[in-house]
C-alpha cells in the first residue's frame, strides 16, 4: 500500500518530513540561471532547465535524509510545456533516488475528466495495445468539494496502481475557516464532515501500519483543529503543511502524530529552497544549505514526538 512505503521511509530515516519543491525562478542561484540562459536560452526553455538542474541538486543532497519530495505542479505550469517537461523529470529523478512523490495539484472533476487526471498522476494509459505511465507520482493532492462522484476514480486507482491521494480538509491559509469551519445543522463543521468522508472513502484500504490510501491536508496553522482530525481521524495519514515560513511550529505540528511518532509528514519548501539566501552563504553552496535546513527541521520536529515504533 502507498502510505505503507511512506511511512516506511519515515521510519527509515527517522524523518517525518517532506521537502516542497515550488521553485520561483528567484529561488535559483544566479550561476545555474546563467548557465541555463547561455546553453537554453533567457525563455521559458532556459528557466525550465535552471530550475530542473536546482532541483536535481536538492535532491541529491537530502535524498538519504528526507523520505519523500512534494512539487507544486503550478510552480512548473506557469513555464509551458517546458516547465511541465522540469516536473515529470524532477519526478522521475526523486523516484530514481527511492524517494516518495507526491505531487501537490489539488485536482477534483467528476467523470471522464476526474478519470482523465488519475490516469494522468496516478495511473495510466493504453496507446495501441501498450501501456504508458503519465507522470508517475506516488500520490497527489486532490479537492473533495465534488464528493465521491470525484474521489471514487481516485480511490480506484490507488488500490490498483498502488498510489495515495491527500484530500483537503483543514488548510494552512488565514482564510480557511471562512468556509471549512462553517458549522452545520448537526453542530459539527464542514472540515469534520470532509475529514470524515476521508476515513469512509479509505475504509476498504487499510494497510498494515493502520492508514489508508486516502490521506487528509490538515494545516500546521491551526494546531487545535490539528489535534482534533488526529483523534477523530484514526486511518487518515496526515499531509501537514504551514510549517515555518505560514507561523506553523514543532510544537503544535506534533498534535497531528499518533502514540507511536507515525500518522503524518510536515512539509516545508521555501525554507528548504532558499536556506542558503537566509544564511547568506555563498550561493554555490545552496544544496549543503538545503541539507542543513533539512537536518534543524527534522531535529526541531522530532524533539516534541514519540520514539518511532514500527
Amino acid at each position: 500500500m502507498s502510505f505503507d512505503r511512506l511511512i516506511a521511509k519515515i521510519i527509515e530515516t527517522g524523518n517525518p518530513t517532506v521537502a516542497g519543491l515550488d521553485p520561483k525562478l528567484d529561488y535559483v542561484p544566479e550561476f545555474i540561471r546563467k548557465k541555463a540562459f547561455e546553453e537554453k536560452g533567457a525563455d521559458l526553455k532556459g528557466t525550465a532547465h535552471a530550475i530542473w538542474k536546482f532541483n536535481q541538486a536538492i535532491i541529491d543532497e537530502i535524498c538519504d535524509l528526507v523520505p519523500a519530495v512534494k512539487p507544486q505542479s503550478a510552480y512548473y505550469e506557469m513555464y509551458g510545456w517546458y516547465g511541465v517537461k522540469a516536473l515529470y523529470k524532477t519526478i522521475e529523478y526523486a523516484k530514481s533516488k527511492g524517494m516518495f512523490v507526491i505531487v501537490d495539484g489539488k485536482r477534483n472533476d467528476i467523470g471522464a475528466t476526474m478519470e482523465a487526471y488519475t490516469n494522468a498522476y496516478l495511473g495510466n494509459v493504453e496507446i495501441n495495445g501498450n501501456t504508458f505511465e503519465g507522470f508517475g507520482a506516488d500520490a497527489l493532492t486532490v479537492n473533495g468539494y465534488l464528493g465521491t462522484d470525484g474521489i471514487s476514480p481516485l480511490t480506484d486507482a490507488c488500490k490498483k496502481n498502488d498510489k495515495g491521494i491527500f484530500v483537503l480538509v483543514k488548510t494552512s491559509n488565514k482564510s480557511s475557516g471562512e468556509l471549512q469551519d462553517k458549522l452545520l445543522a448537526d453542530g459539527g463543521t464542514i472540515y469534520n464532515t470532509m475529514g470524515d468522508m476521508c476515513e469512509k472513502w479509505g475504509s476498504d484500504s487499510i494497510g498494515k501500519y493502520g492508514y489508508s490510501t486516502v490521506g487528509a491536508v490538515v494545516g500546521a496553522t491551526y494546531p487545535e483543529q490539528l489535534a482534533e482530525m488526529r483523534a477523530k481521524l484514526p486511518h487518515t495519514f496526515f499531509l501537514v503543511p504551514g510549517y515555518g515560513a505560514q507561523g506553523g511550529g514543532a510544537e503544535g505540528v506534533a498534535k497531528a502524530f499518533d502514540s507511536n511518532g507515525l500518522g503524518a509528514i510536515v512539509n516545508s519548501s521555501r525554507a528548504i529552497m532558499c536556506a542558503y539566501q537566509k544564511e547568506g552563504c555563498d550561493e554555490k553552496d545552496f544544496a549543503k544549505a538545503a541539507r542543513r535546513e533539512v537536518i534543524r527541521m527534522k531535529e526541531d520536529i522530532t524533539a516534541y514526538l514519540p520514539a518511532l515504533k514500527k
